[in-house]
């Protein structure tokens, strides 16, 4: 068997101990029964608590966000429909209420159940 490369810092000096794998490069630890990244092509964002996302999920917004170039704030609670998934320096594609579309980052938002 071989021993994946870290998902997160690629280094090929990872190993195993009690059922984790481990890079010495980044301290990433990660669970052997849990897909890599490089296995799949998905893209699997998760919210602030750990939670995973799905387009078309419900998100409550967890802090006030201001909107560059604009004295508009997205306030804390305000809940939201994901239109879309991407990937770059936001993960969550939206359309806010009295504010338009926008791209949130999925550290700032929870699942709602």
């Amino acid at each position: 068997m071989t021993i994946p490369a870290c998902p997160k810092c690629k280094s090929e000096y990872t190993y195993e101990d009690r059922g984790l794998y481990i890079c010495p490069e980044c301290s990433h630890e990660w669970s052997m029964d849990e897909p890599s990244e490089a296995d799949s092509d998905v893209l699997i964002i998760k919210d602030s608590n750990g939670n995973v996302l799905a387009e078309g999920d419900y998100v409550t917004v967890i802090k006030d966000l201001k909107i560059k170039g604009s004295s508009s704030v997205v306030k804390v609670g305000t809940k939201i429909k994901i239109s879309r998934l991407v990937e770059g320096d936001h993960d969550i594609d939206c359309k806010i209420d009295g504010i338009g579309a926008m791209g949130l980052k999925s550290e700032f938002v929870k699942k709602v159940s």
